[in-house]
């Protein structure tokens, strides 16, 4: 470094080393506590690839049996009971938009009871949110199967299992929502006497129902997909069909099947696509 065409001095070197330390490369504890966190990365990673047992003949194997199984779905084929696909197809849908709407109407009330500016005892909503954590850890499958012993098979129970995941999910993406409007609006409302259903009914909602509205649509078209695993358990839905028919190897059909989920998610997601820009804009 120079300064008016003077070199600095050492001194001011060992200063500005002093004052800025990283500016001038990580300190020796730093690099020391990086390499062991890699080493014990690298480490990890390798007991993980030998305990899995992943291997490059046991992979090479493995690719070939899926192009062998890709082979045997070309041409796809709708077989004699394609009605029973359109059933499970139209089932898997109704799943989708019955579980969705259930919890996007039950996650409305949570989501105002999670928000920092609605509820303001501390113990009571860390106690929601911390709820809305623990709902959110148990994955649809396991619902799904929970509800199949409890309500029997069928797609009550798939819709029992996509309302019971989505509640936690969407309330608190509603609460974080509704924390993250505009205050003066609200203030407005105060400021008109206004009490606190008022404040809600016209200060909040007006400004977070698009964003609702607009994640719940994106959950819909999520769980479309996720009706269709769904299935496979017993909850209704195209998945029952798709693991028949790979049970006894109908290989064609299934591609079928395949291509109408596929061709289903495009038109729920390109409907969705324009109701959201519709709600909330570009």
């Amino acid at each position: 470094m120079r300064s008016r065409g003077v070199p600095l001095a050492g001194p001011d070197v060992a200063a500005w080393r002093a004052r800025l330390p990283a500016a001038f490369g990580a300190a020796p504890r730093t690099r020391l506590l990086r390499a062991l966190a890699a080493a014990a990365f690298l480490a990890w990673l390798a007991w993980a690839l030998v305990h899995f047992g992943v291997s490059p003949q046991r992979l090479w194997n493995g690719l070939g049996g899926l192009l062998a199984i890709l082979r045997l779905m070309v041409p796809p084929s709708p077989g004699e009971l394609w009605l029973d696909i359109l059933q499970g197809l139209a089932e898997s849908l109704a799943m989708a938009f019955l579980g969705t709407f259930v919890a996007a109407l039950i996650a409305v009330p949570l989501g105002f009871l999670g928000a920092g500016n609605v509820v303001t005892a501390v113990l009571l909503r860390f106690s929601i949110r911390r709820l809305f954590d623990g709902f959110r850890g148990i994955d649809q499958l396991i619902w799904a199967l929970a509800y199949v012993r409890a309500v029997g098979l069928g797609p009550l129970a798939g819709v029992l299992a996509i309302a019971t995941a989505d509640i936690a999910v969407l309330a608190k993406l509603y609460a974080e929502a509704i924390e993250n409007v505009e205050r003066r609006q609200v203030e407005g409302v105060a400021a008109a006497g206004g009490g606190w259903p008022e404040r809600l009914r016209f200060g909040i909602l007006p400004q977070v129902l698009p964003v609702m509205l607009a994640q719940a649509l994106y959950f819909f078209e999520s769980n479309t997909r996720s009706a269709a695993i769904l299935g496979v358990v017993g909850a209704g839905g195209i998945g029952l069909q798709i693991a028949e028919r790979i049970r006894v190897r109908h290989w064609d059909e299934v591609a079928f099947i395949i291509l109408l989920m596929i061709a289903m998610v495009a038109a729920i997601d390109w409907a969705s696509a324009r109701l959201r820009r519709r709600l909330i804009g570009r």
